[in-house]
């Protein structure tokens, strides 16, 4: 009884490493293969019989949007505020909070890159979107990151998030120094020269380049014109959309 009960273990150890390897082994395949290993399916596709990764024309039209809309200065909030009013769902079918649209921000999936584990294999699937954009996306998240301190500092950079280097086009962040006499003074300075030295951009003086910035605003954007344009291309895009029956098609 003994032996036989030591022969029945060593059998179901047996059955579980060599099922474990097998279900590896055909995880494995699959991803050398660029299909769908059961991990979670992204928004924006759809899997086909063959475990392929497929185009979902709606949930590809709602990831563009949160992208256009995170790297044209909007806040996460009014991001999740827009997706939830135009009845958006996550691939769930949940209604988006924080943390489905930082999932989706940061997922490089939408650039066309298949990853499972330490394979990576550059546009193994349907890209939603450019590497330009998503680039720009993720320099947002670190300026956004570095910037949330704002609200507790005792002065506000107006233009974090907004400002980038005219030399090397990376995100301009605001920092502060005290003189001998004690004065503090603020400025805006590349990150690129801030934290790896690559950048001749000098330092520029807060008062200076909001004055500058909002002086010129004024007088070279919002002119009548330019606001009648603005309204009218609005509309334009209004009436684009209402006119848009992609999705009533797919429903």
């Amino acid at each position: 009884g003994i032996i036989l009960e030591s022969v029945l273990e060593g059998m179901a150890e047996y059955y579980s490493a060599n099922l474990s390897q097998n279900i590896k082994r055909g995880m494995t395949e699959n991803a050398l293969q660029c299909k769908f290993n059961g991990s979670g399916r992204p928004l924006g596709y759809t899997i086909t019989p063959d475990k392929r990764f497929e185009l979902d024309p709606v949930g590809a039209k709602v990831v563009k949007e949160i992208f256009q809309l995170y790297v044209s200065g909007t806040p996460v909030s009014k991001i999740i505020e827009y997706c939830n009013e135009k009845g958006y769902k996550t691939s769930r079918g949940q209604v988006f909070n924080k943390n489905s649209i930082n999932r989706i921000i940061t997922n490089n999936r939408y650039t066309g890159v298949y990853q499972h584990g330490d394979i990576v294999i550059e546009g193994g699937i349907p890209a939603i979107i450019d590497k330009q954009t998503f680039e720009k996306a993720q320099e947002m998240i670190k300026a956004n990151y570095k910037s949330r301190a704002r609200a507790k500092a005792d002065i506000d950079y107006i233009l974090t998030g907004k400002l980038f280097c005219g030399h090397c086009r990376a995100i301009m962040s605001g920092i502060s120094g005290t003189s001998k006499t004690g004065k503090k003074h603020y400025y805006y300075i590349c990150t690129t020269r801030k934290e790896k030295h690559a950048c001749d951009k000098e330092t520029d003086r807060k008062e200076w380049l909001e004055d500058t910035v909002v002086k010129a605003t004024v007088e070279q954007v919002l002119t009548d014109e330019n606001i009648e344009m603005i309204a009218t291309k609005a509309m334009d895009l209004i009436n684009a959309d209402l006119s848009d029956t992609s999705e009533l098609k797919y429903y």
